[in-house]
């Protein structure tokens, strides 16, 4: 096993519960998103707990938040597992919920969008086209974050609390990325050209066109996790 992420606090710098928390669930997902777990490995509470050196209720927690993005299985009375990388079938019905969610989460945020977050959109962007794309986690998680941060911030801003939690429950941006371990982002060009067109389409105020050009952007999402998927 890896040394501890150097996000985890150590010993003598007392933190609050919920920061603990955040730091253990950055160092297991970076340690999944490298493959250091490995699929279908199983999990040890108690094990990650020593390994951080933290208790288990901070790891409890993290693994409850992975769950959520697939990330990790948990399986009746044997604890966690780490999830099989998505095959092509599963990114296919992945993003055809994505379809069905995000385009009326950029129709109504178009037509919903406050000056904030309008300019909160413009700043995602702006930090995708800088953020590093190297094969290590550590090096894309800043690109990763302004992906989904822009993701986000159209479904906040559709104001549908029922639509909000329905595209919080997809983990897809997470499922995506995972397939850049070792490679780095091979699709960085295509994406951000894509995200640009859904934000000019924003900021045109023409919510038709803001949904059409989210859908095209998941549907070209689609062709390129599709193409880099494993085979079941």
């Amino acid at each position: 096993m890896s040394e501890p992420s150097p996000a985890v606090a150590r010993p003598g710098f007392p933190v609050s519960r919920q920061v603990l928390a955040d730091h253990v669930y950055e160092a297991l997902l970076e340690w999944l998103m490298d493959g250091r777990l490995k699929p279908g490995a199983a999990v040890s509470i108690d094990g990650m707990a020593r390994e951080l050196d933290v208790s288990p209720t901070p790891v409890r927690e993290a693994l409850a938040r992975l769950e959520h993005t697939g990330m990790v299985r948990r399986v009746a009375l044997k604890g966690y597992r780490v999830a099989p990388v998505f095959t092509r079938e599963d990114f296919a019905e992945l993003m055809e919920a994505r379809l069905s969610i995000e385009p009326v989460n950029a129709r109504l945020a178009c037509a919903r969008m406050t000056p904030e977050g309008l300019e909160a959109l413009k700043q995602a962007v702006e930090d995708l086209k800088t953020a590093p794309r190297g094969g290590t986690f550590a090096e894309y998680r800043s690109y990763l974050e302004a992906d989904e941060r822009f993701h986000q911030l159209i479904a906040a801003q559709a104001s549908n609390q029922f639509l909000l939690a329905a595209y919080n429950t997809l983990g897809g941006q997470i499922q995506r990325f995972r397939l850049f371990g070792g490679v780095g982002i091979t699709d960085a060009e295509q994406a951000i050209s894509e995200h640009q067109a859904v934000l000019d389409a924003m900021m045109s105020g023409d919510p038709e066109k803001a949904a059409q050009k989210m859908v095209d952007h998941v549907e070209k999402v689609r062709g390129r996790a599709i193409a880099d998927a494993p085979e079941e």
